[in-house]
C-alpha cells in the first residue's frame, strides 16, 4: 500500500502546497481521498497514474472537491470506459451531480455517486473495506478508514513435513484454511501447521475535523493516521471555532488510538515557511512516528509483523 500526498494545504493553495487530495495505491487499485483544485496536475507531476476507481469525499468545501470536474473531463478525453464511483456524505448527491456535470459536460463513462452515512461501509471489497467515520466540521462531513481483513497465519513448513505432508499443492490448501488427507488416511488440519491470523493494514484519513472520539476508536492501532492539523497550539481557539484541529490535538488523538504513524495535513497557509512548529507541537504529545506531510511525499504502509 502506497500513499501519495497530492495536496496538503488548508483552505487555499500556496506556492508549495495544493488543496486537499491523497492518492492510495493498494495492490494496483487506486483511490482518491478528496480531490481539491489542481489534483489532476499533481497526479501527472508525481506520477501516480490516472486509473482511479473510487473518489472518497469527506465534505463539500471547495478545497476538497473543485478538482473533480477537471479530472472527470480529462478521463473522458482519454477515452475512459470503466465506471467511476464517488462517495459523499448524506444529502450531498445533488450538489455532487451538479459538480460532475459542470459546464454542461456529460461523461462518456458511468459516474456513480453514492451517499454514505458515517459509521458504515462505503466500499466492500474481497479482502478489505473502506469504512466511514464520523467527524466534526462546519458542514456534513466524515472521514474514511481503509481496513484490510486479517491475513492467514504463518505456515510452518518444517512442522508440515514432520507430519508427512508432501511438498506441493497441499501446503497451499492448508495455508488457505482447508484440511487435507494424506495417502495413509490421516487428516491434517490447518491449526496444526498454521499460526494465528495476522492483522491486515489500517489507514485512516479524517479530512477536516475537530478531535473526535469516533476517530480515536476507528484509528485504534492504525498503521497510518492522516489527520487534520490546520493550526499550531497557540491557535487552539481558532481551530475550535472553525471546526479544525491543532497539530497537538491530532497527536493526542493518535496517542489515544495507539496509531503507529501520524501524518499531519491541511496545513494553514500562515505556516508556509514555519511548518516545523506543527511537528514540534505534535511530537510533544505523540511518541510514534510523526511528520507534516508535503506535496509529492510518498509513504509506504507495510504489513504489520
Amino acid at each position: 500500500m502506497r500513499v501519495t500526498f497530492l495536496g496538503t494545504s488548508g483552505a487555499v493553495p500556496t506556492t508549495q502546497r495544493a488543496p486537499s487530495a491523497v492518492l492510495v495505491n493498494r495492490e494496483g487499485e487506486r483511490f482518491l481521498f478528496d480531490c481539491g483544485e489542481g489534483t489532476q496536475r499533481q497526479m501527472m507531476r508525481f506520477g501516480t497514474g490516472f486509473d482511479v476507481s473510487h473518489i472518497f469525499v469527506t465534505h463539500l468545501h471547495g478545497d476538497h472537491i473543485l478538482g473533480i470536474p477537471g479530472l472527470i473531463q480529462s478521463l473522458d478525453f482519454n477515452d475512459r470506459a470503466d465506471p467511476l464511483a464517488i462517495h459523499v456524505p448524506p444529502g450531498a448527491r445533488g450538489e455532487m451531480e451538479r459538480l460532475v456535470h459542470a459546464g454542461g459536460h456529460r461523461p462518456g463513462y458511468p459516474v456513480r455517486i453514492h451517499e454514505v452515512a458515517p459509521g458504515s461501509v462505503a466500499y466492500d471489497a474481497a479482502s478489505f473495506e473502506v469504512r466511514t467515520v464520523e467527524t466534526e466540521h462546519r458542514t456534513r462531513s466524515m472521514g474514511y478508514a481503509l481496513v484490510e481483513d486479517d491475513r492467514p497465519g504463518r505456515f510452518d513448513r518444517e512442522r508440515a513435513e514432520e507430519l508427512g505432508v508432501p511438498v506441493g499443492p497441499k501446503f497451499g490448501r492448508l495455508h488457505e484454511g482447508e484440511s487435507v488427507e494424506l495417502d495413509d488416511g490421516r487428516v491434517i488440519d490447518p491449526e496444526q501447521v498454521v499460526g494465528p491470523p495476522r492483522p491486515g493494514r489500517r489507514l485512516v484519513y479524517t479530512g477536516d475535523t475537530r478531535p473526535v472520539e469516533a476517530v480515536v476508536e476507528t484509528a485504534a492501532n492504525a498503521d497510518l493516521l492522516v489527520h487534520d492539523a490546520t493550526f499550531a497550539a497557540d491557535e487552539a481557539e481558532r481551530a475550535r471555532r472553525t471546526g479544525h484541529s491543532t497539530a497537538r490535538e491530532a497527536a493526542e488523538v493518535a496517542a489515544r488510538a495507539g496509531a503507529k504513524r501520524l501524518a499531519l495535513t491541511h496545513v494553514s497557509s500562515r505556516y508556509a515557511g514555519t511548518w516545523e512548529r506543527l511537528e514540534r507541537d505534535a511530537t510533544a504529545a505523540f511518541d510514534g512516528e510523526c511528520f507534516v506531510a508535503s506535496d509529492g511525499q510518498t509513504v509506504d504502509v507495510p504489513y504489520p509483523e
